[in-house]
């Protein structure tokens, strides 16, 4: 497996060994000691499915103060996908790291807790997995815009489908620091 660290050293992007012949593929998503070694160390404690049409934007998200690490990837389709450091007094405050990801080339990204996550639908529909390092926690629940100006996030689409709840969410500037997470640095 091969393991690069985006714009933001803590976003990995992970690149698993695919093996190939004329039945198919095979693919590990996931084996605890290996991505140890590789710097993920969080135990994973939920799994998440969500199949989504070309256009549909979903986040951004994230949970606070039982923050969700996230190891993202895409079963069918591809996806454009992005994550923002929200943690207050971070070096990286602010900024963004993203990827396509897609069902051709298997990669994964790992997103750790402090972040706020979406992704994008840029194939005719996709399936996106991701395993999560707590359970869902709706009264946690935050989000920041997905069109924040001060991000910059070059999303695939200037249209989306968004659902109601992520149109509501304020831009990262207009969000009290003090229910954001901290960076522990």
């Amino acid at each position: 497996m091969k393991v690069t660290h985006l714009e933001i050293p803590e976003i990995l992007l992970v690149e698993p060994k695919v093996f190939g012949d004329m039945r198919g593929y095979f693919v590990e998503t996931f084996q605890a000691e290996r991505y140890a070694e590789v710097g993920i160390r969080e135990r994973f404690v939920q799994d998440n499915l969500s199949r989504s049409t070309r256009g549909t934007l979903r986040g951004l998200h994230l949970q606070h103060p039982r923050g969700q690490g996230k190891l993202v990837y895409v079963v069918e389709g591809e996806v454009f996908d992005a994550a923002v450091d929200v943690r207050v007094g971070s070096p990286s405050f602010g900024k963004w790291a993203g990827t396509r990801l897609s069902s051709r080339d298997h990669r994964q990204m790992y997103i750790p807790p402090g972040f706020a996550h979406g992704f994008c639908v840029v194939s005719e529909h996709a399936l996106f997995a991701y395993k999560c390092t707590d359970v869902y926690l709706p009264q946690q629940e935050l989000g920041v815009a997905w069109n924040d100006p001060a991000l910059g996030i070059p999303w695939p689409v200037s249209q989306p489908i968004i659902s109601e709840k992520d149109q509501r969410f304020l831009p990262l500037a207009q969000i009290d620091p003090a229910r954001l997470p901290r960076w522990k640095g």
